[in-house]
């Protein structure tokens, strides 16, 4: 990358960080809450992208541990009185052990039999939030969930509860960053790409593919742990299969694989038909017909067409040097 492409970059991002401080200090009630639903997906796409974009394995759970830390969260600060860090610590430890546990089949079984084992787990926990009344309240849910003072300053009110899902939302995006970025981020890819031959390279596949699903599952915990305070009421109706195959569309949709597909993903899946609201009741017709022509055009994602023509002009730059080196030494003496 050259020092001009660098800067841009970074100019790129400061004007959207300050961006999503600035504008929406006008905003309603109403699209707080949609921006703020915006946050809490992302980071719930960004443990599955972690799954399944990296590490190449398929889940269709991850709606339900966005359910359970949601529960974790209500439940202890409802019931228990407890504050939300020490329901976001339960939710963590919680969804990383079921996580791993629930990776164990993908040493089994791969591609479309894994999903059906995930989409079993999530319909086994649909079902445990919907009948064991004795701690989930069953269908009546759980009301009134507080939202949180974060270092003595109150989050009730809409515009302070989005910069307290924002800022979440940038803790995990500078922990993911330096995740990808490890020795274990390239194992994760190694795994994705040729488990056979990361064997071969000494790569425990074993152990990473555990860690693959046991992190995706906590960031789907964390994911939970804040929607819980944001809507301030759950019931088990959001978290059945249709979260997780949201959480899937957001992610094939911004790109599989790419840091930033969670991103633009949830943009398009929470935002996207709020602004086609206009169409009045065609706006979800559109949505769906916008998506397949998405991924018939780019099966990789939005990323995916930014990925590819970034790789074409890198080959015609490539192409061009090449041509004026091999014409320098044709002509030389």
């Amino acid at each position: 990358m050259t020092a001009t492409g660098k800067y841009l970059r970074i100019a790129l991002g400061v004007a959207v960080i300050a961006a999503l401080i600035i504008v929406p200090m006008n905003f309603n009630r109403y699209g707080l809450y949609i921006l703020s639903q915006w946050a809490v997906m992302t980071i719930a796409a960004m443990g599955l992208n972690l799954t399944l974009g990296y590490a190449g394995q398929v889940s269709l759970a991850q709606g339900a541990f966005v359910g359970i830390g949601a529960y974790a969260a209500a439940i202890m600060t409802t019931q228990g009185g407890m504050p939300l860090i020490a329901a976001l610590g339960v939710a963590i430890v919680l969804c990383f052990a079921i996580g791993w546990i629930l990776g164990y089949p993908a040493l089994r079984v791969q591609h479309h039999y894994l999903a059906f084992v995930t989409l079993a787990f999530s319909t086994l926990a649909f079902l445990v939030f919907r009948n064991e009344d004795w701690l989930t309240k069953g269908i009546y849910g759980i009301s009134n969930i507080p939202r949180p003072n974060v270092l003595g300053f109150a989050t009730n009110r809409p515009l302070p509860f989005y910069y307290f899902c924002l800022g979440s939302l940038a803790l995990v995006s500078l922990a993911m960053w330096w995740l990808i970025r490890s020795p274990w981020g390239r194992a994760f890819v190694a795994l994705r790409e040729n488990p056979v031959r990361a064997l071969s390279l000494g790569i425990d596949t074993r152990r990473y593919t555990l860690m693959a699903f046991a992190i995706g599952s906590a960031l789907g915990g964390v994911a939970g742990t804040l929607y819980a305070p944001l809507t301030q009421y759950i019931d088990p109706v959001p978290f059945n299969l249709s979260l997780s195959l949201d959480l899937l569309m957001m992610v094939i949709v911004g790109g599989s694989g790419f840091f930033f597909g969670p991103f633009l993903g949830a943009m398009i899946a929470v935002l996207l038909p709020e602004w086609l609201r206009f169409t009045q009741g065609y706006y979800l017709m559109l949505y769906a017909v916008a998506v397949m022509l998405l991924l018939i055009y780019s099966p990789t994602g939005i990323l995916g067409i930014l990925d590819r023509y970034l790789a074409e002009r890198r080959t015609k730059a490539a192409s061009a040097l090449r041509a004026v080196v091999k014409s320098r030494l044709e002509t030389a003496p």
